[in-house]
């Protein structure tokens, strides 16, 4: 698989990238570099001291407690956490799906922390989404060239236009053109994925917040769409905010992480340094709980992962 390598632009900084995990008896991979537009130019999002709350009856629960973020062009954040975190709440907050309490959401400085509904269907030119289930996100009565054509559609794209850039998004995300006429019912997980991909990328956003885009794959799909992801990043400069619990996958397409729990974040940083060697207990315990194929180092890794428990916490957490 391959290694993110955004865009090189005036203003950079240069990133240690990650690297596949290889087996012990593999050798050492060498350390690789890239370089991220991350200088004084505004970034593509800044979230700042972010607060969500969910009413439930009379009383309020809290689900996001100030939190922080930022994507700079080119550049994939990780935010990972186990479910009920915090991380897909951000997410539907940034897209409006979520009422902010108090805080900030600024898209290349604009504030759009309360846009109104005709602010938000501009901003989808800048801003797109692919879901955690391929099944779910694709209306099953619309062909596949019906339903990436539709954002562009809605913008008052004509029908040829649309057509055209309809079978370009196709082949970036390597489906055949004669996909088109078929319908998301015939094709597999991993190409319904791609095709929900392929409708995010038709209107050419600069920022695509990724909500889980794999963890409904098998292991070798999953592999496959994220060298696409990386890929497309390589090929347009597009940011994104890759919600994850896997920091397994988070490693190899992500340039920084920010991990959360408990609706706060815990951790940010270099993805080489949160997912190789994490300074908080909640961070060693993700990296810990992701599976290895030797059963003695799976076995270890189990030990040390109860270790890290907190007091009184159930075994089956």
């Amino acid at each position: 698989m391959k290694s993110p390598e955004p865009c090189e632009t005036a203003s950079q900084r240069t990133v240690l990238q990650p690297s596949h995990e290889k087996p012990q008896n593999a050798g050492s991979t060498p350390d690789v570099t890239t370089t991220v537009n991350r200088g004084e130019a505004a970034p593509i999002l800044d979230v700042a001291d972010l607060v969500v709350d969910y009413r439930r009856g009379r009383s309020t629960f809290r689900a996001l407690h100030g939190v922080s973020l930022s994507i700079g062009a080119g550049e994939c954040v990780g935010l990972v956490g186990e479910s009920g975190s915090g991380k897909s709440t951000l997410g539907k907050a940034i897209l409006g799906l979520s009422l902010v309490s108090s805080g900030s959401i600024r898209i290349d400085g604009r504030d759009i922390t309360r846009a109104s509904g005709a602010d938000r269907r501009r901003l989808a030119a800048d801003v797109q989404v692919v879901f955690q289930d391929p099944y779910g996100s694709l209306d099953p009565a619309m062909t596949v060239g019906q339903a990436v054509a539709e954002p562009l559609r809605a913008a008052g794209t004509d029908r040829e236009t649309a057509r055209a850039a309809v079978a370009e998004m196709l082949d970036q995300v390597r489906l055949p053109a004669d996909a088109a006429a078929r319908y998301p019912g015939e094709f597999s997980g991993g190409q319904r994925q791609r095709i929900a991909i392929a409708r995010a990328l038709v209107r050419k956003p600069r920022l695509i917040i990724c909500d889980e885009p794999v963890s409904a794959l098998d292991l070798t799909t999953q592999a496959a769409v994220v060298d696409l992801f990386i890929d497309i990043q390589r090929e347009t400069g597009v940011s994104y905010l890759f919600i994850s619990h896997d920091l397994g996958v988070v490693r190899r397409v992500c340039h920084r992480v920010s991990v959360m729990y408990g609706g706060r974040i815990v951790e940010s940083g270099a993805n080489e340094t949160i997912t190789r060697s994490p300074a908080h207990p909640y961070t060693r315990r993700l990296l810990l709980a992701s599976p290895v194929a030797d059963p003695a180092r799976q076995a270890e890794r189990r030990r040390a992962w109860l270790r890290l428990r907190s007091p009184g916490e159930s075994s089956t957490t």
